[in-house]
């Protein structure tokens, strides 16, 4: 265990020095400002007022940027040693090959959520500040479901960079895996749809094992109950899980995803060929 905390730290320390590390908390913290300083505080929006609509809006702006930076800056953690020849020095010390890999993903994970944990934590602060108003138990929930996000593309990112021998291979695969999923969202899936003539059941289903997708279509089952902009999926989806239901589904599927990923990407850690 302390390993493990000694490895985070290590992994902690050398992200905060990075200068990705200050522009993406400078994006984070920018996306809030500037939510405030265009007013969304005082929108309404389906009975949605106050903060609960900043929050709406932030989620969503979070499913477009939170994943790619995560998968972009991730990959790098082994591939980016296994090229720099840090492994030579890290494993010549008395660290077990177990507590450096999950130390690495337990440290990427702090920072990478810690802005926008803290972007969030903000606005609610200033909100009571304003007597705004602020909905901690929706704050709650969508706290929850950036973990699951964050969570399920890290252990994509740490699989990818187990793969890659090179840095820049691991990044090019990040961005086409981002891609696919992007475009799973809409395009793909709809052209699914029309050309096989699936059934409606089958396409949602494989629609919501997209971790972007079930994060996505959880965002919009807390800002409207019905799911009025899925139009029939959102019938599929109600009348299989429910409201309550599809909440626990996006919360535990992306992070069985994530740890998944992560332990298949620690397999390949172990039994490949380290300096």
């Amino acid at each position: 265990m302390r390993a493990l905390l000694l490895s985070a730290r290590l992994d902690i320390t050398e992200s905060l020095r990075a200068r990705w590390f200050l522009f993406y908390s400078i994006v984070f913290g920018g996306i809030v400002t500037l939510l405030f300083v265009f007013g969304l505080t005082e929108s309404r929006v389906l009975g949605f007022t106050g903060l609960s609509r900043l929050l709406v809006t932030y989620i969503q702006l979070c499913v477009a940027i939170l994943p790619v930076f995560i998968l972009i800056t991730t990959v790098r953690s082994v591939a980016g040693d296994r090229e720099a020849g840090i492994y030579e020095y890290m494993l010549s010390l008395p660290v077990p090959l177990g507590a450096w890999y999950w130390g690495k993903m337990l440290g990427r994970f702090t920072v990478v959520f810690l802005p926008v944990f803290l972007a969030m934590t903000a606005a609610g602060i200033y909100g009571e500040y304003r007597h705004v108003g602020t909905p901690w138990t929706l704050f709650m929930v969508y706290t929850a479901l950036l973990v699951s996000l964050a969570w399920s593309f890290l252990g994509l990112g740490m699989l990818i960079s187990s793969l890659a021998r090179s840095p820049d291979v691991a990044q090019t695969g990040a961005f086409l895996i981002w891609l696919v999923m992007l475009l799973f969202l809409d395009l793909i899936l709809l052209g699914v749809l029309i050309r096989e003539r699936l059934p409606l059941e089958a396409v949602v289903g494989i629609a919501v094992l997209n971790p972007l997708q079930s994060f996505r279509t959880a965002a919009i089952l807390l800002f409207d109950p019905q799911m009025v902009v899925l139009g029939p999926a959102a019938f599929v989806i109600l009348d299989g899980l429910g409201r309550t239901g599809y909440l626990i589904f996006a919360l535990v599927w992306p992070v069985t995803l994530g740890t998944i990923c992560a332990w298949v990407g620690y397999r390949i850690f172990r039994r490949g060929d380290l300096p």
